[in-house]
């Protein structure tokens, strides 16, 4: 598990790391912006400004990104018709380029890898190629 996810361990650990830092670091600069106005520094509104802000920084960056990226990831693992499309041709034109350099061996080697890779289409609407 640790090997199989290790980028998205590393990520996560990228993450935790700097969401600590800027809580930590947010600390200091409170505490001194407290202290220049002669004011204790109480963590009830640090509480409130560090929540503004990491959630501000997490719709104007963090989220925006995961949606570009991981939800980008996302869709085409799942299979969605834009990431199908492309396959779907190429595959068909090798299909339709072995069919005619060897009419018979072509289609013997199609059916061969459809038997082969016929468990592997998550999409239930898949029809393999003839």
């Amino acid at each position: 598990m640790w090997k199989k996810y290790s980028y998205g361990w590393v990520t996560l650990g990228f993450f935790l790391i700097t969401l600590v830092g800027h809580w930590v670091f947010g600390w200091f600069a409170f505490a001194e912006e407290q202290a220049s106005h002669g004011q204790p520094a109480e963590f009830s509104p640090y509480l409130v400004e560090m929540l503004r802000d990491t959630l501000e920084n997490w719709q104007s960056e963090f989220l925006q990104l995961l949606w570009q990226v991981g939800g980008l990831a996302f869709l085409l693992y799942l299979g969605s018709p834009q990431s199908k499309e492309g396959d779907d041709r190429v595959e068909a034109k090798i299909d339709e380029i072995l069919k005619r350099i060897a009419p018979e061996e072509g289609q013997k080697i199609i059916n061969e890898l459809d038997e082969a890779y016929a468990g592997r289409h998550t999409d239930p609407h898949y029809q393999a190629p003839e």
